[in-house]
């Protein structure tokens, strides 16, 4: 499957369709992400949350397949990329149903062999790295047009290979590659700020020679702008993502104890709640 990757402006009409398309595949990555949390295993539910409006605007708005790549640097997100991946088609939603269940192909972190999944990831601080390679890959092919992607959390960012990887990017002038911060300010147990400070974290970036861009990670339109549009310097491209941790379910929202959650029946019921009277304020 593709989708396009150009910033010209569509047509009204279809304009307003794309935007309503994507927002009902950011709801429906929300539904399948709570849904996989109500399992016997749990899931890591607030970092996949935090991250559904990035993957439903990739996987609708900006990658072209199969050509683009993605990294799922933040591997215990994998909930969000499975559901993207059935919303967009790339997986069977039944599978969803057995996530982390023994048999099942759906780990708690991706694996290689899942449609649109290259590499397996979970292990913090190498995404970056493997989309490095990817995007040299790609630059000594002379005339390549393909671009890879890599998702990573703002916790991850603590990881002294993260910025090996940004150093050597900016070195390389990777101009192909796009890092997205997942910027939801908490990891597993504290917030970032005051576990080890990030901030300022688009300075920072800038001074490993990468292209910043600050944005809203769950307004559809600033993002599919920050994420579609190609390097307008020559460098790789970074966009920090602000977002919440938890999205979309006010009871866990901005809460470290989202991080990894198993939803009792009712606490699912409730959360499904939430996400219908968040669609219809949506429409």
């Amino acid at each position: 499957m593709t989708s396009p990757t150009t910033t010209e402006p569509l047509p009204a009409s279809a304009e307003e369709a794309s935007a309503e398309a994507t927002e009902e595949a950011a709801l429906r990555i929300r539904r399948s992400i709570v849904g996989m949390a109500a399992g016997r295993q749990g899931a890591h539910l607030g970092g996949s949350l935090s991250c559904a409006d990035i993957l439903a605007v990739l996987y609708f708005n900006v990658l072209d397949l199969p050509g683009d790549s993605f990294v799922l640097s933040k591997g215990h997100a994998a909930p969000a990329l499975y559901a993207a991946l059935a919303a967009r088609g790339l997986l069977d939603e039944v599978e969803l149903d057995g996530y982390a269940s023994p048999g099942s192909r759906l780990f708690g972190h991706p694996s290689r062999g899942l449609p649109g999944v290259e590499f397996a990831t979970g292990s913090l601080g190498h995404g970056l790295a493997l989309g490095c390679g990817l995007a040299l890959a790609g630059q000594l092919r002379c005339g390549a047009e393909e671009r890879v992607f890599v998702l990573m959390g703002d916790g991850e960012l603590q990881e002294g290979s993260v910025w090996e990887s940004l150093m050597f990017a900016g070195h390389r002038k990777l101009s192909r590659l796009t890092a997205i911060v997942d910027r939801n300010g908490l990891q597993q147990a504290a917030s970032t700020e005051g576990s080890l400070s990030l901030e300022p974290l688009g300075d920072r970036l800038r001074s490993f020679g990468w292209e910043v861009r600050e944005t809203d990670g769950h307004d559809h339109g600033p993002l599919r702008t920050a994420l579609a549009t190609p390097s307008e310097s020559g460098r790789p491209v970074a966009v920090v993502a602000r977002t919440v941790k938890g999205r979309g379910i006010p009871f866990l929202e901005r809460r470290v104890a989202s991080h990894y959650v198993t939803l009792s029946p009712a606490l699912h019921r409730r959360a499904l709640a939430a996400l219908r009277a968040a669609g219809q304020v949506a429409r």
